[in-house]
């Protein structure tokens, strides 16, 4: 007897094998977003066209007010390390969350009141306690108390600086020169000014993180290390300051 099951006519009434159909199982947020997109591309001329291109268009500017933002060199004053015309990129948020800008840092600040009224772009030397005196007997700057070797930085056959100085930066403001010293107007020329050449951390604007264009030069900028050694302004009250 032949025991081998027979093959059946498929019952053509029941719905067809496959991925289960999820249409119409989407969440609440989910169908709320669609509302939205799909009432704001029959609003809109030329529908998801216009609302892909207005998106595009608006990312690239918060993240412009929000996050970072281009800074082209103006000047020659931060060579030989950021040339006329170098973009570099500027971090917006880099001292919202945590510490304020640090010595060594590069950074960009309105000069409205203090400098002049446009953006300016350069190193921290001194930050909210310190004592910056110009110079100690090998002409180098001294931080409270310790000597700064420049080198790594300072551009090539410039001396840290030709005006003597001799300031303690208030709190809440930062003392800022060039790299290229022969060639930058900065704190030093701003001494018997309002705020005497030091700038509130309230006119940061960021801290310059890179060199983005040309592309040949890209590169990202570090915080170098001749500022490691100065010691806090509170250390230096307690030890002395001895070099």
């Amino acid at each position: 007897m032949d025991t081998e099951a027979q093959p059946t006519e498929r019952d053509r009434s029941l719905p067809p094998a496959g991925p289960e159909n999820t249409s119409g199982t989407a969440g609440p947020e989910g169908r709320s977003r669609s509302a939205l997109v799909s009432r704001l591309t029959r609003w809109l001329p030329g529908g998801r066209i216009t609302l892909t291109l207005l998106l595009c268009l608006l990312f690239p500017l918060a993240l412009n007010a929000f996050v970072a933002r281009p800074f082209q060199i103006p000047s020659g004053s931060m060579e030989h390390g950021l040339r006329v015309g170098d973009r570099v990129l500027v971090n917006k948020v880099a001292y919202r969350f945590g510490t304020g800008p640090q010595r060594g840092d590069v950074i960009v600040f309105d000069g409205t009141g203090y400098f002049g009224d446009a953006d300016y772009v350069k190193r921290v030397v001194g930050v909210g306690g310190d004592h910056v005196v110009c110079c100690d007997g090998e002409g180098r700057l001294r931080v409270n108390g310790r000597s700064v070797d420049e080198s790594g930085f300072l551009f090539p056959g410039d001396s840290p600086s030709t005006v003597s100085f001799d300031v303690v930066v208030p709190d809440g403001r930062l003392f800022v020169l060039g790299d290229h010293r022969s060639d930058s107007s900065d704190s030093r020329d701003h001494l018997g000014s309002p705020g005497g050449g030091m700038i509130p951390v309230d006119s940061v604007i960021g801290r310059v993180d890179g060199i983005v264009w040309p592309f040949g030069r890209a590169t990202r900028l570090h915080r170098p290390d001749a500022y490691a050694r100065v010691p806090d302004p509170a250390t230096n009250a307690a030890e002395g300051t001895h070099g």
